[in-house]
């Protein structure tokens, strides 16, 4: 077996050269491992002493060393152990030589101890004998913490060494060095501790201080204790995973003591209060201050500082280095280059700033340069305060910075006040504000091998010692000489000190920075873990050097490491000679540097009174100011290993961009609902994280540029609130410098209790609270107050949360106080919401199951928080949430009720079968907020929100589902189908249904189709698309919040998000999801008349030949219903006999022909077989648990009726319509039904002669459509058709059936499910779709065409779509080009509207204008309502027709172009009418445009739209564009630009860059095909343009990839 494995006591370089035969000499193991790390040779468990111990109020023991080999040499046989009983929570243990007196170290605080010995101990103490050990146990769980018998106690002249056994590895502290972390690595690293002059890098060295405490937290309960060694000799300090540490030193003691604490902090607060609390810095000393070695001359000081001041930079002191000395020499000035230095103080406190100077220990023994005597040096040598050689008589001699030098003993009294006498001399010659040492004598390196190498000879004498024994004492002894200094120069003023090298209990008289760094991204990181030590150590005033001392910084490297710095204690930019200037100003006035450096500086400035609180809790109780993450969470183990982030005391979360490549959030008074867990923050290039705590109270003052000017200011307190709506907090105050007893200003919410009076009559004048209700940015910010520092007040306020703010809590019908309080909300007198939540929602969540795919969760439901009436709403509580990385740019996150199975849409979205995202290529972030529940997902590359759920809707019941989200920016598109304007959808309290219904257009009324799809624009362009996946009857509001509510009565909750970036990939990828669109045959371009009303085939033979003699361009006719029998699908009227042969005829000159269908069928008929083969199939939608098949009213006449068309139509259907059978489009049986009737009807196997060969089908009525509510005989199930939430629908009084099947109606998935119409019923359009064009392409073998005017999301697939029955008004213009956008945004190209309007008489310039616009429409057809004038070209006078002919013309020109944009988008998913925005993105101003827009990318559409419009006012994006008429440049750009559009006239414009294809245009697209193409090529301002063109034989079914795809480039 292996024994443990313990490494021996050599130094690491002799390991090389050790072998098993020296090991054996030594009486230990020797086992060779791979781990060149891990010793190969160690002690036994049987190598040790044996001890007697005798126990009193303390305990003493003498201990005889056992024979064995020595190590090397002169052990010390037999050792005193004294163990004291300090205190409850501190015990210490001494080894010592009983019989001759060894150094130890002379601690103006830990010395001797007199007892009593404490009672009441948290700790027990075992001295273990044979082998000897010492074992420390927490009284309270009987936990081991410190267990000495892991190895052997070595002692020995010149080697000691004791090794402790640990309960955790959490290991902080022990120092100087670079640990890189800020918990150490236990891999088996040592540590050496010497003070020595090194710079901060990547190696193991012992830097500038010896500081031998280490805290370990002993697990999640806080529990936590400290060690540290009071020896001031060389030593190492060795971590092993064991975990166990060992400490080895070559002289002095083992004099060791353990403090316990139940936090980290109590253990940090016991440490402090023995060593010596930390000093009080001055207010004044927490500003900026800006340094450098070497500025060269005071001139150039001044320059800095005035260019500094000039760009408004809050900053206070200034530092000059050792160039201002004369040839560094302290205690001189250069009477040249610094000439003027006696007058700089002045010079700084005329604008509040402060004068700091560098004094290094090293004095010159040579004259000054005017050869008189260097006064310093003759002072000090008249007082014997050097150094002196091993005789204890002979100065030691040595050389630094100014030559040949001395070197004062600061152990020395005589020193001291000689020290003191130099600081005062020379503040009386140049005046200064506080002093910067730097032990500048060399200093150790134990690399060399030689103790004396670069430093003092080892045998030097000093007062304390030898410098063997004080070396690392000299920092720390002219670190209290210098104070006195202070005290003496500057009378009960704090002033400012300094240093580089300390030791235990230095930071009661000192400050520290991190000493000289490099400009590197690397030293930037391990800044944080060095100040987190330091903050351990008892330093809470310290910092790095900003930007980097050594080597040239970057801007980007400088910028970061200025925001971060911001937030060091102690804030200096500083660097060396020979390296580029650094301080902000150097960046330019306006650079980003400045710009986020007086940002953070002034915020700093305004946190100052919290941050001089928190110093003074340092200072009376040792609170540490940077504080590590774990001290305040250490119930957390994610917090253990932090040391990228820290904290301000308790509350203030600082969180930096501390790589090259950072990520980290920005935000602004918001709540953040992320805990314990790790969240990918987004820093820009000018943003630093930070986040305040709730529950905390933070003293703020209004910034200046310097503390004197701020602390004039008005005083104001941010109050964070907690879950409890609580917070507390103190302020500390005084004049910010005097020195004495401290008064302490405590604000604990109400009230503020002090003896101190402010010079100044500070008062707080502004509070901020956050955290506060139920707002987004959850800020209140009270004003004008004027409460006096010092006295007691008691502030009460009433917040009234802004209406934008709040959240419907009752958007049902009549909504009543009483209905409102019931649902324990609050009820408003504004409309806007009438009632509003007034808490948050019941769901939480504890545990999140985290995957590389995505995550999942159960949500919690609070029972007492829920809200419902009936069982119908009652929330749900088997919950799940899931969330999946489906791709880079697409995420899925489900909320379903994972116990009981509800309907979820029977649609299948392309999704990969597992997901493909990568951690790295992800475009979001997900994050769960656990209480409330909610979801949030952010954007990576900016840390834009653009999901947060975490709002007091979210409820989910089996009839009633709502889920909110907060909004990115006001800029949404999409959600359909209903009429709005403008195309941003409006967020001020709009609400509107989604629900299939024959609703012709109409302002936010529910129409026929169901899209719950939006994309989203944020405020820097970017741009997302999120998909509901719900077919259930729903209802959206968006508000100013902006946000958005969702409200279903059915189904689930299943979200897709797309995150583009930009609009068009934003279309790509959302069609990816749900399919492509659908590639439209080439004739289907062409332009295309139809009406309702033909009375018989001879009129619709004599408009094919009107149109033809106008040599108008025409591809395709149709006929409406007129053409059946009593509106039969699948007949023929007898007043349409000749249609068969009229298409056979105008299909040989070139034309195409549609005809419609309705879905429904009629049961009057004897002998009608769509019907009878249609109940043979059982294809109908029935009653529930029956075969009884549902009727209603819908087209069909009755049989045998003879039907007066002088009545009202309306009248017409009420007494005449049949009974309507609904095919139900989802079963299989129904598809074939319905395949195998459209081709009947296209070949009429009985008689030929009759049959239709029509080339595409428009399907009508689809929604489905009803002329009655509900059903004959009433519907049979109350609760479905008035379910106990009806959305916004219109007439919603009427309930969920108006104009609608019963939703009871039994329906059949292909798989055989059953489902109810109630889930369903805005599927049935889309259902009915897909088999329609498949039969439509199976008898005519051609691509064909599909209209369809239901939709659901992937209807693209397979049909075109237009934008029903609208109005020949001149508002249907412009709201025909949202509609045809929006349809672009849910994958549907093929869009247009009816030109010159369905309903009612269109009028001459309306359709003139019209025919303008229409001829841009993907789908361009002329078509009208029964009972109306006619409206084709062809009916108007001859000037109609010859514009409508030009315009046309323009259009088939063209056709090559759009083809291709067509081919685009069926390949592609990309758009093809083109919102200008999604070219144009990073121009705000498009993002209101909705009167023009773009085919693809190149051609810009600026259509007439009102009525005696002679010009129009177009915006010209920043492109070159070509007028199409003309071909000439247009030199606007970026700006409205009004422009010339007489009745003739549309202003098409071509964007420079592009290639358009086009052809010579004819009067069909079959002869057009034929005719020579070309190419105009539009030069952008680099003389380059390409494009693309796509071709084939324009109705091929497939392949079309297999075709004749150019892409053309040009450059001229």
């Amino acid at each position: 077996s292996s024994p443990t494995i313990f490494p021996l006591p050599l130094l690491p370089q002799f390991l090389l050269s050790f072998n098993q035969s020296i090991c054996d000499l030594r009486g230990c193991c020797w086992s060779p491992q791979s781990d060149t790390s891990v010793p190969w040779c160690f002690f036994s468990k049987n190598h040790g002493n044996v001890s007697i111990c005798v126990f009193s109020l303390g305990f003493e023991a003498t201990l005889t060393r056992l024979s064995s080999p020595s190590l090397f040499g002169k052990d010390i046989n037999t050792v005193l152990l004294t163990g004291e009983y300090q205190t409850a929570n501190r015990f210490r243990f001494k080894i010592t030589d009983p019989t001759t007196q060894r150094f130890e170290v002379p601690h103006e605080h830990v010395g001797s101890f007199n007892g009593p010995a404490a009672s009441n101990l948290n700790y027990r103490v075992e001295v273990r004998s044979n082998p000897f050990g010492i074992v420390v146990t927490r009284v309270s769980n009987g936990n081991v913490l410190f267990d000495t018998t892991i190895g052997p106690l070595q002692y020995a002249d010149q080697f000691l060494q004791l090794s402790i056994k640990l309960p955790s590895s959490n290991i902080y502290g022990v120092g100087e060095h670079v640990h890189k972390q800020y918990r150490h690595d236990l891999n088996w690293k040592t540590w050496p501790l010497f003070s020595r002059d090194v710079g901060p890098s990547e190696q193991m060295h012992n830097l500038y201080g010896v500081q031998t405490f280490f805290m370990c937290l002993e697990d999640s309960s806080g529990a936590s204790f400290g060690v540290f060694l009071m020896n001031s000799n060389a030593m190492e300090f060795a971590v092993q995973p064991a975990p166990a540490v060992t400490y080895r030193t070559i002289g002095g003691i083992l004099d060791f003591y353990i403090l316990l604490g139940n936090t980290p902090e109590q253990v940090v607060q016991e440490y402090l209060q023995f060593v010596g609390l930390p000093f009080l810095p001055s207010y004044w000393s927490l500003g900026f201050q800006l340094s450098r070695w070497n500025y060269g001359s005071l001139d150039e000081v001044k320059a800095v500082v005035e260019r500094n001041r000039l760009i408004g930079l809050p900053y206070d002191s200034q530092i000059t280095d050792i160039d201002y000395m004369e040839e560094k020499k302290d205690f001189t000035y250069d009477k040249v280059l610094f000439s003027d230095l006696p007058n700089f103080a002045t010079y700084m406190h005329n604008s509040g700033q402060k004068y700091i100077i560098i004094l290094d220990p090293a004095i010159s023994t040579q004259n000054l340069l005017d050869n008189s005597q260097y006064g310093s040096y003759v002072r000090g040598e008249n007082r014997k305060v050097w150094v002196n050689e091993s005789d204890g008589v002979t100065t030691l001699v040595g050389e630094v910075w100014p030559g040949e030098t001395v070197f004062p003993d600061f152990t020395n009294p005589e020193c001291t006040s000689w020290w003191v006498e130099e600081c005062r001399l020379f503040y009386n010659t140049v005046p200064y504000d506080g002093i910067w040492i730097v032990t500048m004598f060399p200093i150790i390196n134990i690399v060399d091998q030689l103790m004396f190498s670069k430093t003092l000879c080892m045998d030097a004498v000093q007062k304390w010692g030898k410098h063997y024994d004080v070396h690392s004492l000299y920092g720390y002894s002219m670190a209290i000489a210098t104070r006195q200094a202070i005290e003496t120069v500057f009378p009960g003023k704090r002033s400012f000190l300094i240093s580089r090298s300390t030791f235990v209990g230095s930071g009661k008289h000192t400050g520290h920075w991190l000493g000289d760094n490099a400009a590197t991204w690397e030293q930037l990181r391990w800044s944080i873990p060095g100040m987190l030590e330091f903050s351990l150590f008892g330093f809470p005033y310290n910092g790095a050097d900003i930007c980097g001392f050594v080597f040239d910084t970057t801007e980007e490297l400088c910028r970061r490491w200025m925001q971060i710095g911001a937030f060091y204690p102690f804030s200096r930019n500083h660097n060396a000679e020979g390296y580029i200037p650094q301080d902000p100003a150097v960046f330019g006035a306006d650079s980003l540097l400045v710009q986020t450096s007086k940002h953070y500086l002034n915020i700093r400035y305004t946190l100052l009174p919290y941050l001089y609180t928190l110093f003074y809790r340092a200072h009376t109780r040792g609170d540490t100011v940077v504080r590590p993450v774990l001290h305040e969470f250490y119930s957390d183990e994610g917090t253990w290993a932090v040391d990228r982030q820290f904290l301000w005391g308790p509350g203030l979360l600082i969180s930096a961009v501390i790589d090259q490549v950072g990520l980290a959030i920005f935000m602004s008074g918001a709540r953040i609902s992320e805990r314990k867990q790790w969240t990918r923050m987004y820093l820009p290039a000018d943003k630093l994280g930070l986040h305040l705590r709730g529950g905390y109270i933070y003293p703020i003052q209004q910034p200046a540029t310097t503390t004197v000017e701020s602390r004039r200011n008005p005083l104001g307190l941010i109050i964070a609130l907690d879950e409890n709506n609580a917070a507390s907090g103190e302020l500390f105050w005084d004049d910010g410098e005097s020195t004495g007893e401290l008064l302490l200003n405590r604000l604990q919410m109400n009230a503020v209790s002090s003896s101190y009076v402010d010079p100044n009559n500070l008062k707080f004048e502004e509070i901020k609270i956050l955290g506060a209700l139920q707002e987004i940015t959850e800020v209140a910010h009270l004003t004008g107050l004027q409460l006096e520092l010092g006295r007691s007040y008691t502030i009460e306020w009433i917040q009234q949360q802004s209406i934008n703010e709040r959240f419907d809590c009752y958007p049902g019908i009549d909504p009543t106080r009483e209905k409102c309080e019931q649902l324990g909300c609050a009820p408003s007198d504004p409309s806007s919401p009438s009632c509003y939540f007034i808490s948050d929602n019941a769901y939480s969540v504890e545990e999140v199951e985290y995957s590389s795919s995505g995550l999942a969760a159960n949500l919690i439901l609070n029972s007492t928080n829920t809200r419902a009436t009936d069982n119908y709403t009652a929330p749900i509580s088997t919950l799940r949430l899931e969330v999946k990385y489906h791709t880079n740019s697409m995420l899925q996150f489900k909320i379903y009720d994972y116990q009981n199975a509800r309907y979820e849409v029977p649609i299948q979205l392309n999704l990969p079968s597992s997901p493909t995202s990568t951690s790295e290529g992800r475009l979001y972030d997900v994050s769960v907020q656990k209480k409330p529940f909610g979801i949030q997902v952010r954007r990576k590359s900016t840390g834009t929100v653009v999901w947060d759920s975490q709002l007091p809707t979210f409820t989910f019941s089996d009839m009633f589902i709502q889920i909110s989200t907060r909004l990115p920016s006001r800029y949404i598109y999409g959600f359909g189908e209903n009429e709005h304007t403008p195309y941003r959808r409006d967020t001020n309290w709009k609400t509107f249904g989604m629900f299939t219904r024959d609703q012709s257009p109409a302002d936010h009324l529910n129409s026929y189709g169901y899209q719950p799809f939006y994309m989203a624009l944020e405020e820097d362009s970017n741009a997302h698309g999120v998909l509901l996946l719900n077919s259930n009857a729903m209802d959206v509001t968006l508000q100013p919040t902006p946000a958005l509510t969702y409200r279903t009565i059915g189904g689930i909750l299943d979200f897709y998000m797309v995150l583009g970036p930009t609009p068009e990939l934003v279309v790509q990828e959302y069609t990816e999801l749900i399919g492509r669109p659908v590639m439209p045959p080439y004739w289907s371009l062409g332009f295309q008349l139809c009406r309702y009303g033909y009375s018989n085939d001879s009129e619709v033979a004599q408009l094919v030949e009107e149109m033809k003699a106008t040599q108008i361009p025409y591809d395709v006719q149709y006929v409406d219903i007129d053409h059946m029998e009593r509106q039969l699908d699948f007949t023929l009227s007898p007043r349409f006999s000749g249609l068969p042969d009229l298409i056979n005829k105008i299909k040989e000159e070139g034309m195409r022909f549609i005809i419609i269908l309705d879905p429904t069928i009629s049961g009057n008929e004897t002998d009608y077989p769509p019907f009878s083969r249609g109940v043979d199939n059982d294809v109908f939608m029935k009653w529930p648990n029956s075969n009884d098949i549902i009727y209603s009213k819908v087209w069909p006449f009755l049989p045998n009726v003879q039907v007066n068309e002088s009545l009202p139509e309306q009248t017409q259907i009420e007494v005449n319509i049949a009974h309507a059978a609904f095919p139900d489009f989802l079963r299989n049986s129904t598809v074939e039904w319905w395949k195998r009737e459209i081709v009947e009807f296209y070949n009429n196997p009985t008689d030929p002669s009759k049959s239709i060969k029509f080339d595409g089908l428009w399907i009508d009525m689809n929604e489905p459509a009803t002329f009655m509510n509900a059903a004959f005989g009433g519907c049979r199930d109350e609760i479905l058709n008035n379910p106990p939430y009806m959305p916004h629908l219109g007439d919603r009084s009427e309930g969920i059936t108006f104009e609608s099947p019963c939703m009871e109606g039994q329906q059949y998935l292909p798989d055989g499910t059953p489902v109810r119409h109630y889930d369903v019923h805005c599927l049935y359009g889309w259902a009915q779709t897909r088999p329609t064009l498949e039969a439509l392409q199976s008898v005519t073998r051609e691509r064909g065409i599909v209209i369809t005017r239901s939709t659901y999301p992937s209807s693209g697939r397979w049909a075109g779509h237009w934008l029903g029955d609208n109005a020949a008004a001149w508002d249907q213009l412009s709201k025909s080009i949202i509609g045809m956008m929006e349809f672009s945004l849910f994958g549907i190209s093929y869009t247009g509207a009816d030109i010159c309007g369905f309903f009612n008489d269109s009028e001459y310039e309306l359709c003139l204008r019209w025919m303008q616009l229409g001829s841009f429409y993907p789908y361009s057809r002329n078509h009208n309502q029964k009972g109306t004038r006619r409206q084709d070209p062809a009916s108007w006078n001859s000037t109609f027709v010859d514009i409508s002919r030009h315009v046309m013309n323009i259009r088939y020109t063209l056709l090559p172009y759009l083809y291709t944009l067509l081919h685009e988008a069926h390949v592609h998913g990309s758009t093809v009418v083109r919102p200008v925005l999604h070219e144009f993105a990073e121009e705000k101003v498009t993002w209101d445009i909705f009167e023009q827009f773009l085919w693809g990318p190149a051609l810009l559409i600026s259509p007439v739209m009102t009525p005696g419009a002679v010009t129009v006012n177009a915006y010209l994006p920043n492109a070159r564009w070509y007028d199409y008429h003309t071909d000439e440049a247009i030199n606007v750009r970026g700006e409205y630009r009004v422009l010339p559009a007489p009745l003739e006239h549309i202003n098409l414009h071509i964007r420079g860059g592009y290639i358009l294809a086009w052809q010579e245009p004819a009067n069909t697209t079959f002869f057009s095909r034929q005719n020579p193409m070309g190419l105009t090529v539009a030069l952008n301002d680099s003389l380059l343009a390409e494009g693309q063109l796509y071709w084939d034989d324009g109705v091929r079914i497939g392949m079309y990839n297999d075709s004749c795809h150019h892409k053309i480039p040009s450059q001229v």
